[in-house]
């Protein structure tokens, strides 16, 4: 079995803010699928000019079936010849699920072991019912987006139009941020190039970048007295929240969390925040505003380095 390599990226503007992410997947010596959270066609067109390269929209025609979990292999080796124990992490390979051509990723968006499976969109009904199928006796699960929001929070990963927004797309200048802003950095290559904001981004390394995305772990106790104040349980949602919630050292804004959760697999609230230099480094004390019966309070959180959970198995 031959694999072929897949890089996840975020793509600049000029001034080296984020447009958006997305993963690369090399498909032959000179074919290549970028996936994306919004249609980018005519931002590559436009870095196109000049270039030996053809950009062909395929988003209708290709089908993505993500199987994620700890049983996600187990499931998966049961209805495909390829040994995908040796299948390494973000690679790619052009194998078969009963019979129907595909190409199985060792990607995702939970922060889990998990696998996701191409196919032509022809193919795509009869692939979703040979993996139901096959993954009953485990016990697998359709899952929404309100699930995955949970798992992508636990693992740390951002979401366009959440956790921040698209250049092209932002009003203020406040609004856009760097790939070292959003704890994309280790995607960030500075000797490599010329590609678009290399210049910025060199010099917002060598000065240090004002602003970071971090983990908020908000302290149940400080939340069970918030509500006990008001005679009440604390409150569990049941789906992560999206809105922008202040952080706040010594009664001053530092900061503001992105969205969060409580996480059903760690028992904890965890939320998903940039904060302002100094206050990024991990250990340090905050508060979060939270809404307690209809009144705004603050809660005792403190940073974390992301992800929350990172499982040994994801990458093993």
């Amino acid at each position: 079995m031959r694999d072929r390599p897949v890089l996840y990226t975020p793509w600049c503007d000029a001034h080296g803010k984020v447009i958006d992410d997305g993963t690369i997947s090399r498909l032959d010596a000179n074919t290549y699928r970028l996936t994306s959270a919004e249609p980018n066609v005519r931002w590559l067109t436009m870095n196109a000019v000049g270039l030996d390269v053809s950009i062909e929209e395929v988003s209708t025609r290709i089908g993505a079936l993500a199987l994620q979990g700890p049983l996600s292999r187990t499931i998966l080796q049961t209805l495909s010849p390829a040994d995908l124990s040796t299948l390494r992490y973000f690679r790619l390979v052009n194998t078969t699920v009963r019979d129907i051509p595909v190409t199985i990723s060792r990607t995702g968006y939970t922060g889990d072991l998990g696998y996701e499976i191409w196919v032509d969109e022809e193919r795509a009904i009869p692939l979703w019912d040979a993996i139901i199928d096959a993954g009953t006796p485990y016990g697998i699960m359709p899952a929404g987006i309100w699930a995955l929001d949970i798992a992508r929070i636990e693992a740390g990963l951002i979401m366009l139009d959440v956790d921040y927004f698209s250049a092209n797309h932002a009003l203020i200048a406040d609004q856009k941020s760097s790939p070292l802003e959003i704890n994309l950095g280790w995607t960030v290559n500075l000797d490599k190039g010329p590609y678009n904001g290399r210049r910025a981004l060199r010099e917002e390394k060598a000065r240090g970048s004002s602003w970071a995305f971090v983990g908020i772990d908000v302290a149940w106790t400080s939340l069970e007295e918030l509500y006990a104040e008001r005679g009440l349980p604390p409150h569990l949602p049941a789906v992560a929240w999206r809105g922008s919630q202040p952080l706040l050292r010594d009664g001053k804004q530092v900061g503001y969390a992105t969205s969060g959760c409580w996480s059903p697999l760690l028992k904890r609230s965890l939320a998903l925040a940039h904060l302002k230099a100094p206050h990024f480094v991990a250990g340090t004390p905050v508060q979060i505003e939270v809404t307690v019966e209809h009144r705004r309070e603050r809660a005792d959180a403190v940073v974390r380095k992301l992800p929350f959970y990172d499982p040994a198995r994801k990458r093993a």
